[in-house]
C-alpha cells in the first residue's frame, strides 16, 4: 500500500485515496467534502466513463431513439437540431439510461443481447477509466497544483478485479499510488438500499458470468420468454443477489489491498480532519504485512 501506517498517512505531503463500496454509502459525499476544501482533486470514475469512453455511444443511442420520430428525423438529417447528453458531476444518470434494462420493449426494455453488448462496453469503459487514475493523479498535481487526490469509484469496480491475485493489473495500478478505502455498510443499511431500489429500480453493471446465470435463473423461475420479461421486475429480482455477490469481493479488496471504514463511523464525521483521523486509526488497526 501507499501508506502502511498512521504515521505514513499523517505525515504525507500528498494524500491519495480511492474510495470503493456499494452505492449509497457516501463515496461521492466524502469526495465532494474533500474537494470543497480546495486542496483535493476529485476524480469521478463514472463521470470519466460517461464523458471520455461512453460519451459517443450514449449520444448515438439518444439519436437512434429520436430518429424513430419522423418529425425529429427530418430535422436531424437537415442539421437543424442536435441531441447530446447533459452528464455532469451532479447528474450521472445518462450512463444508467444507456445501460438500460433487459426485457419486453413495450415496457421499456431492450433485448438481452443488446443489454449484454452495452454491459461489455461499460466494462471496457470502467476498466479504462480506472487505469487512467495514475494519469489524473499526476495531472492534478503538475497541472493544477492540488496536493491531494480522491478517486470516487463506481459500485461495480469489484466485478472486474481478482482481489486474491497479488498481480491483478487493475488493483496493482491503483494501489501503487493510492490508498484503497472500503466504505463498509451494515446489514441494516443493505436492507435500506434494497427498499430504496425497489421503489426506483435503476440499471447497473454485472459481471458477465453472474448476469448469464441470473438471467437463466429468472426465466426458469418466472416461466417467461426473454421478450416477455418485465424489465423492472428483473432488475429488482437481481439487486439483492448482486449485493450479496459483491460483498465478499469488496471485503477481499480491503483485506488484501487497502483498509476498511465502517459506515456507522463515517456517518459521524464533521469534516475532512475527522475523516483523515478515521483513516489513520484504520491503518493502525491493520495487521502489518511480513
Amino acid at each position: 500500500m501507499k501508506y502502511e501506517t498512521a504515521t505514513d498517512w499523517q505525515g504525507a505531503a500528498h494524500k491519495r485515496l480511492i474510495l470503493f463500496g456499494m452505492s449509497g454509502l457516501g463515496k461521492t459525499v466524502i469526495s465532494n467534502m474533500l474537494r470543497d476544501t480546495g486542496a483535493w482533486y476529485h476524480y469521478s470514475i463514472d463521470y470519466r466513463i460517461g464523458t471520455r469512453y461512453l460519451g459517443e455511444a450514449i449520444d448515438d443511442n439518444l439519436k437512434k431513439v429520436a430518429m424513430r420520430e419522423p418529425f425529429l428525423r427530418e430535422q436531424f438529417l437537415s442539421d437543424s437540431i442536435y441531441i447530446k447528453s447533459n452528464i455532469s458531476f451532479d447528474n450521472l444518470a445518462p450512463v444508467s439510461y444507456f445501460l438500460g434494462k433487459p426485457g419486453a420493449e413495450a415496457q421499456g426494455g431492450i433485448p438481452i443481447a443488446e443489454f449484454q453488448r452495452r454491459q461489455s462496453l461499460f466494462q471496457e469503459a470502467e476498466i479504462a477509466a480506472l487505469m487512467d487514475t495514475g494519469h489524473f493523479i499526476e495531472r492534478a498535481q503538475s497541472l493544477y497544483g492540488y496536493p491531494h487526490f480522491v478517486c470516487d469509484t463506481g459500485g461495480s469496480i469489484c466485478e472486474w478485479v481478482d482481489p486474491e491475485n497479488p498481480e491483478d493489473p487493475i488493483l496493482t495500478s491503483l494501489a501503487k499510488d493510492s490508498l484503497l478505502v472500503w466504505l463498509k455498510g451494515t446489514e441494516a443499511h443493505t436492507e435500506e438500499l434494497i427498499r430504496r431500489f425497489d421503489k426506483a429500480p435503476k440499471p447497473m453493471a454485472y459481471q458477465p458470468e453472474f448476469l448469464a446465470a441470473i438471467w437463466q435463473e429468472y426465466l426458469a423461475e418466472k416461466g417467461v420468454a426473454e421478450d416477455a420479461v418485465n424489465p423492472d421486475d428483473f432488475i429488482r429480482y437481481t439487486y439483492a443477489r448482486a449485493l450479496n455477490h459483491r460483498q465478499p469481493r469488496y471485503e477481499a479488496m480491503a483485506r488484501n489491498w487497502g483498509i476498511t471504514l465502517d459506515y456507522e463511523d463515517v456517518k459521524q464525521i464533521k469534516g475532512p480532519e475527522d475523516f483523515s483521523a478515521l483513516i489513520a486509526a484504520a491503518l493502525d488497526k491493520r495487521p502489518q504485512q511480513t
